[in-house]
């Protein structure tokens, strides 16, 4: 017997504002500009004017651009998924490179390490090819003069080193930032920001929950990274940027905050984070 999906949550009510940090529109459906206006305009519905959209392959790369030319409301990141860093060839390169240039990109991303996936997930790339191609993406961040948008899985120790070692970026995002504490204050304290997703309202996230308390507003983001991390209740459920709401309420429960001044609070720093 094959076990009932879960039903996509309600609206929610809004907040105010807010930028859906860290999202992947194509697989939530968006693929010509009718069904992206459709996704759009219902997150639009929740609050969530903005959203920045994700690639993680190089189809994905090109088509999160197309997405962003066609909706003024939407804004690439553009990079190769540390899974598919084999793939980093001259080709994807170059073409990487001039998506990072286009006018509708706001960051180099998502790139970083996987510890996880590898030796779990046939086709995914070894840790060596994700450090290089990491490098890589760090050093395009610099040269196109943007955010750095990183993917961290059981990584921390391998990726604060190669960062290091090549100089971080002006700009430094942490997507989905689900470490604990003392990774979050090593982060903070190098002006690195740090996106929470879903992750933060699941009641068993006792370490980022602790995380999330630390973080200063100036370098707090919030994302769906949908369709993936539906917020609880829903978790399950299929997650797109109209959700966002949900997990702004469970983090200002976290954090003491007024859910409202919350969601103001990382639009603000959105905007001036992706310079949008």
């Amino acid at each position: 017997m094959t076990s009932k999906k879960r039903e996509a949550p309600p609206v929610p009510e809004p907040l105010g504002s807010l930028v859906d940090a860290h999202t992947h529109l194509d697989a939530c459906g968006a693929t010509d500009e009718a069904s992206l206006r459709t996704i759009v305009d219902r997150a639009a519905s929740a609050g969530v004017g903005t959203i920045v959209t994700v690639a993680d392959d190089l189809a994905a790369a090109e088509l999160a651009v197309r997405l962003a030319h066609w909706d003024e409301r939407v804004f690439a990141a553009t990079a190769l998924h540390p899974t598919r860093a084999q793939h980093l060839d001259d080709h994807a390169k170059s073409v990487l490179e001039t998506l990072a240039e286009d006018e509708r990109t706001v960051a180099v991303g998502e790139t970083g390490l996987d510890f996880y996936w590898p030796g779990k997930l046939d086709g995914c790339a070894e840790i060596p090819d994700q450090e290089e191609a990491f490098r890589w993406h760090i050093d395009l961040a610099k040269r196109v003069s943007k955010p750095l948008m990183i993917h961290n899985r059981e990584a921390d120790d391998a990726l604060i080193r190669v960062l290091k070692s090549e100089g971080a970026p002006e700009t430094v995002i942490f997507h989905c930032f689900s470490s604990g504490p003392e990774m979050a204050r090593l982060c903070i304290d190098e002006g690195w920001v740090l996106s929470l997703s879903g992750t933060v309202s699941f009641r068993n996230a006792r370490a980022l929950h602790e995380a999330a308390t630390l973080i200063p507003a100036g370098q707090l983001l919030v994302e769906t990274d949908a369709p993936y991390l539906t917020p609880h209740p829903y978790r399950g459920a299929p997650n797109e940027s109209y959700c966002l709401p949900y997990t702004v309420q469970a983090l200002a429960e976290i954090r003491g905050d007024d859910p409202a001044e919350l969601a103001a609070a990382t639009t603000a720093t959105a905007r001036g984070v992706y310079k949008l």
